[in-house]
């Protein structure tokens, strides 16, 4: 079986999680845990390989029966960071995305990049017409992404997210595409 890909540059490339991927990835979440424990709640969670690998099944699982997505930015064939839907509304076409990338590949486009393709990767076939964003306020590099994205801030929801012992404000932003 082939691995779904996104091709997104010459470069760049998003991969469907298979659990071929489980030591890679896992080694890149040890890699950037400090920050990433600064931004989302799982991060704390993950201990060993084993950890990731059950991840990496529910999300392979999720991602073949279509309640989920999860992609692997790969750049130059390393991989360097997660793009997904967290969530799919089929009734609604509707998409909450989530991502992180490796701290040492942030600022050179790579997100911004493979956020354009995968949101066409399912405008095109008319999957998803809704892209939904959500982050933390105090996420500035997130909520900068939304924005050089095209997405439009909808709202903003207060003490929605628990993070490191406290409740945060996070934004709500959405790119609609017609069908």
């Amino acid at each position: 079986m082939s691995t779904e890909t996104v091709p997104v540059t010459e470069h760049i490339e998003l991969r469907a999680v298979e659990e071929r991927y489980t030591a890679e990835l896992h080694s890149l979440v040890i890699k950037n845990k400090a920050w990433l424990q600064s931004a989302f709640d799982w991060a704390q969670h993950v201990g060993s390989e084993e950890d990731t690998r059950r991840n990496v099944q529910s999300n392979q699982m999720l991602h073949q029966r279509g309640y989920a997505k999860m992609f692997l930015i790969f750049y130059d064939d390393a991989l360097v960071g997660v793009l997904s839907f967290n969530t799919i509304e089929p009734a609604n076409k509707t998409g909450y995305i989530g991502y992180w990338l490796d701290e040492g590949h942030q600022g050179q486009g790579i997100l911004s990049r493979a956020l354009q393709a995968f949101m066409r990767y399912y405008v095109e076939p008319g999957i998803v017409r809704r892209f939904v964003i959500k982050c933390r306020v105090a996420n500035h590099s997130s909520n900068a992404v939304a924005l050089r994205n095209g997405f439009v801030l909808e709202g903003c929801l207060r003490e929605a997210e628990y993070l490191n012992g406290s409740y945060d404000d996070v934004n709500t932003y959405a790119r609609l595409f017609p069908l």
